[in-house]
């Protein structure tokens, strides 16, 4: 059916805003600071001094969008045609935490701005990911200190026994992801993003379809589309979710059970978090894991070490070289079944019963649906092609003109906070300013207790570059047992480890595992974004006695060949 002018969304235009020496965009696994409770422009205007607004607050003054019979039966044709006007200035298809954060960039640009999302506001990681999983992780790390006897003693503190309740744990995470789900929905809509509901499809040029299934459909045009459709856990061939006893991480969130011994497989961030969970709470864990090693994504010192802290000393087990070809949920009275191949020669290896398994193999572009084939797109085992600047190429190599693709969508780097500054960047391309996303510079963390960090190339990653490349390595490596803060709270396991080189200070890579490592990779992560040298940072200052002077020993202690360092400012008494 063809769209009305009725059923479109008012036409509005919110003030834009710029903020003068700092940065908005403050985030908690990618997300905005909305997500928290600032629900309106005259909020931000409050708490923040600085906010100048640079549009009248009088409507007649603002650009006006007329919608006439005409352009909305031309937006519902067959998508052959190039629309002379638009709807939107930019249609974002896609609600998670990358789709969100470009929307309040382009309004913060001026940009008039919709939102297509299908299912509910804040994607995967708000929903079934990074946020109730975090708060199962809270859960976890206060259980295993009040369970440590040994450093509750040697602090001095006597608890009595710890207990959960399992429905409470599982309603702190829900309505953890109902409250950000709900901020994030009052923050689009306080600056004015429209919220269209429905699955979005690109029907041609500039043109989107969106609707409810079983009710009609309405096409909107836009100068430009950015796809920010996420992704979807990913299940192998051979394995049967039964959501109960077989189960995804999008069932594992809810804690609807939690079973005596639980077979994991994959042993990645996903994988890694859970037997953090499911250990703390009273699991036995089986990691079953195709590749020779566990963790086998992270850089092998750190995983090495990892591994003596979080998987030796607890109720885990593991099968590291193996397929888990069949997986058959438990019924009629008999356990999970697991059947094991040798993932180099195929043969059968071993079978397991347990009572439940999580499959934790990573994840899956959500793609399907898109009306790619409309504009001469082919995905690549699903994930949708982009260059650099995030915008999609066609079948024939060439760049989609108006048309991206950030986030889980492309594969680029599957992380939250990575979609969001991808579709941070393309607003930037959108509004003038030439922005390449390094995402060498983007950081990665899996939570668990203690947790682990990283930034840049692993040890081998680095080590084959420099190869390639032509120049040598060096590693500098500092203990949290040297660390006044992490002794005090009795916290002295972990390890900071810089990969560099040695000829100029380039920082390839850090890599950290112990207390708070998730937060005290952010100042690596910048010195690579800006380009800083080890031979600068070094001389930076930090607080004493904080976890952050970790990181201060892991810089002095790198040795550089060259002594040029960036010029500084004078010296300013005070």
């Amino acid at each position: 059916m063809q769209a009305s002018v009725s059923s479109l969304p008012t036409p509005h235009r919110p003030h834009s805003i710029i903020r003068s020496n700092s940065n908005p965009s403050f985030r908690s696994c990618g997300l905005r600071k909305e997500a928290f409770g600032f629900h309106s422009l005259s909020q931000f205007l409050n708490r923040e001094s600085r906010w100048i607004r640079i549009f009248p607050t009088n409507p007649r003054s603002r650009r006006q969008f007329v919608f006439s019979a005409s352009a909305s039966a031309s937006a519902a044709d067959n998508g052959s045609q190039l629309p002379t006007s638009f709807d939107y200035d930019l249609v974002i298809i896609g609600a998670g935490v990358g789709g969100h954060g470009a929307a309040l960039h382009a309004v913060e640009k001026g940009l008039k701005t919709a939102i297509v999302e299908g299912d509910v506001m804040g994607g995967t990681c708000v929903n079934r990911g990074c946020v109730p999983s975090k708060a199962l992780l809270a859960v976890s790390g206060r259980m295993r200190e009040l369970q440590n006897e040994h450093h509750l003693k040697a602090l001095g503190l006597q608890v009595a026994a710890a207990g959960y309740d399992r429905q409470a744990v599982a309603d702190h995470a829900n309505n953890l992801a109902s409250k950000i789900r709900g901020n994030l929905t009052n923050s689009l809509k306080a600056l004015g993003v429209d919220i269209l509901t429905g699955f979005g499809t690109i029907v041609g040029p500039q043109k989107v379809k969106y609707g409810k299934v079983g009710l009609s459909d309405n096409v909107i045009t836009a100068k430009d589309i950015i796809i920010a459709t996420g992704s979807v856990p990913f299940v192998p061939k051979g394995i049967e979710v039964d959501g109960k006893t077989v189960i995804t991480s999008d069932h594992a969130l809810k804690l609807e059970i939690v079973p005596d011994w639980i077979a994991i497989v994959g042993s990645g961030y996903i994988g890694l978090e859970f037997s953090d969970v499911y250990t703390a709470l009273g699991s036995e864990v089986t990691f079953i894991e195709a590749m020779d090693q566990l963790m086998p994504g992270f850089d092998p010192e750190i995983g090495k070490l990892a591994q003596r802290v979080l998987i030796n000393p607890r109720k885990i087990d593991y099968h590291t070289g193996v397929f888990a070809t069949k997986i058959t949920p438990a019924k009629d009275g008999k356990p999970v079944i697991i059947e094991l191949i040798d993932a180099k020669t195929k043969e059968s290896k071993d079978t397991l019963e347990v009572d439940a398994a999580l499959i934790a193999t990573g994840r899956a572009p959500f793609t399907k649906g898109l009306g790619l084939d409309n504009i001469n797109v082919e995905t690549q085992r699903g994930f949708v092609p982009v260059d650099e600047r995030m915008r999609v190429i066609d079948a024939d190599g060439n760049p989609v003109p108006h048309l991206y693709c950030i986030g889980d969508a492309n594969g680029k780097l599957m992380l939250a906070h990575a979609a969001s500054a991808q579709g941070i960047s393309v607003v930037e391309q959108l509004t003038g300013k030439d922005n390449v996303l390094n995402h060498l510079s983007i950081p990665a963390a899996c939570f668990t207790h203690p947790e682990i960090s990283m930034v840049g190339l692993t040890e081998p990653q680095a080590r084959e570059k420099a190869e390639k490349e032509g120049f040598e390595i060096s590693i500098a490596k500092t203990s949290f047992k040297a660390n006044t803060k992490a002794l005090a709270e009795n916290e002295g396991e972990g390890l900071a480890k810089l990969i560099y080189r040695p000829d100029n200070g380039e920082i390839l890579g850090v890599h950290i595992f112990g207390m708070h490592a998730a937060d005290l990779i952010h100042e690596a992560s910048n010195a690579i974004a800006l380009g800083t040298r080890v031979q600068d940072i070094k001389f930076a200052v930090h607080a004493h006695p904080t976890l952050s002077e970790v990181l201060d020993e892991l810089y002095k202690s790198a040795k550089v060949n060259s002594d040029i360092t960036k010029p500084v400012s004078e010296p300013v008494s005070v």
